[in-house]
């Protein structure tokens, strides 16, 4: 279904000047052992958008979640305080070179003083949407209790409005509406992609689990030139086509639907050697060798040279490319080689590239290889739906 966000109003088309701006940001990120944030990628993406409505005296009013506060609470008894935003309105804070204030909550009459407090160009971050169970059940008496702590609601959250939560999509029912500079380049990047690549077009798709990846698959099938199946999902495609892939990951439930689409499809490129170890903790075991030949008692961990000589020439010819997810286990340096053969060889590449997914692109910056991309999205579920061709609700909400 095409998105009838072409008429979506944006930051530029919403008078914004000294009034109380909500934002909503995904500041969902990671945080080490000490509490500190660990990769501020997706904080940095939405300082354009921040630093516009300082410029323009506004009250600026963030909304955010981290992680999944009450269920983790009732689950493993973590302290809801772990969730707290006090270390991402520090990173903020860092970033901007400027106070960032934390509020006590994110609704009730204590964060309406906190506000009233505000003087034009102040910015408040509310504390974790998620600690009230109303914001994941899109409660409407929550998204109006949040609109009336402003005059203006921006969603700056791309990687978010694939959920229908109260933040996201039944508050633009009770205030005047529009994308950020962050949403606004991301549906403009993916929809190009979507809608009017260039060709010849390469997608590449990694990661553990075919299940979360299959509908990007369908959709590319008949429009991509070129599908490369990296990681551990692409162990379940060989497994579909009948290749041993010894102990390795795979998912037995997927099989029938991957059989519905031609595997032997001459788009899809597969790994045909690889890294395989019988106890990755030993190293002395691990060894490259063809697929195919993998033991029953070894474990696939990353692609083989041969494989990326083939899919990075693939790349070599390709006019745009898009990239979702790991080639291997790329947590562990040994396992790394293959992402980071890709990396490079879309970085050469004459390509218009675009890469996605919370772990990849914190393997890029770590590795120095994230700045030759042309766009980086912000982006997990929310670009393999846009992509996948879904209806995202928190565009929907913005129409």
């Amino acid at each position: 279904m095409f998105y009838e966000f072409l008429n979506m109003k944006t930051l530029k088309d919403i008078d914004v000047v000294g009034k109380r701006v909500l934002v909503r940001v995904d500041f969902n990120v990671s945080l080490d052992s000490q509490g500190k944030v660990i990769d501020d990628f997706r904080i940095r993406a939405t300082l354009p958008t921040i630093q516009h409505l300082i410029s323009q005296n506004c009250k600026v009013i963030l909304l955010a979640h981290l992680g999944r506060p009450i269920e983790e609470n009732k689950k493993l008894h973590v302290e809801m305080s772990h969730f707290s935003l006090k270390p991402v309105a520090e990173k903020l804070s860092e970033l901007t070179q400027k106070e960032i204030k934390l509020a006590s909550d994110c609704v009730g009459q204590a964060v309406k003083e906190e506000i009233a407090q505000l003087q034009p160009g102040d910015v408040l971050m509310l504390e974790n949407l998620r600690f009230h169970e109303e914001e994941e059940a899109n409660e409407e008496n929550f998204a109006k209790e949040l609109a009336a702590l402003g005059e203006v609601y921006i969603n700056d959250a791309f990687a978010v409005s694939h959920r229908a939560h109260a933040s996201v999509t039944a508050i633009t029912k009770f205030l005047p509406s529009g994308a950020g500079f962050l949403l606004e380049k991301e549906v403009e990047n993916l929809t190009r992609v979507r809608e009017n690549p260039d060709h010849p077009l390469t997608v590449v798709i990694g990661g553990a689990k075919m299940s979360t990846k299959v509908k990007l698959i369908e959709s590319f099938l008949n429009k991509a030139d070129h599908i490369i199946l990296g990681g551990a999902l692409a162990n379940t495609v060989l497994h579909a086509k009948g290749i041993a892939v010894g102990k390795s990951i795979i998912e037995e439930a997927m099989i029938p639907q991957i059989k519905k689409f031609e595997i032997t499809n001459t788009k899809i490129h597969l790994p045909v050697d690889a890294l395989v170890c019988s106890d990755k903790e030993n190293l002395a075991t691990c060894h490259p060798g063809p697929i195919g030949f993998t033991q029953p008692d070894e474990v696939i961990y990353d692609i083989g040279f041969d494989t990326e000589k083939i899919f990075s020439d693939v790349i070599k010819s390709s006019k745009m490319v898009v990239w979702n997810g790991p080639m291997g286990l790329f947590e562990t340096e040994t396992f790394a080689h293959g992402t980071t053969a890709l990396a490079r060889a879309i970085n050469e590449s004459v390509a218009y590239s675009i890469v996605g997914g919370g772990e990849t692109v914190a393997f890029l910056e770590k590795r120095g290889l994230i700045d030759d991309f042309s766009f980086v999205s912000t982006g997990g579920g929310a670009l393999l739906e846009f992509l996948s061709g879904e209806e995202l609700p928190g565009l929907k909400a913005l129409a």
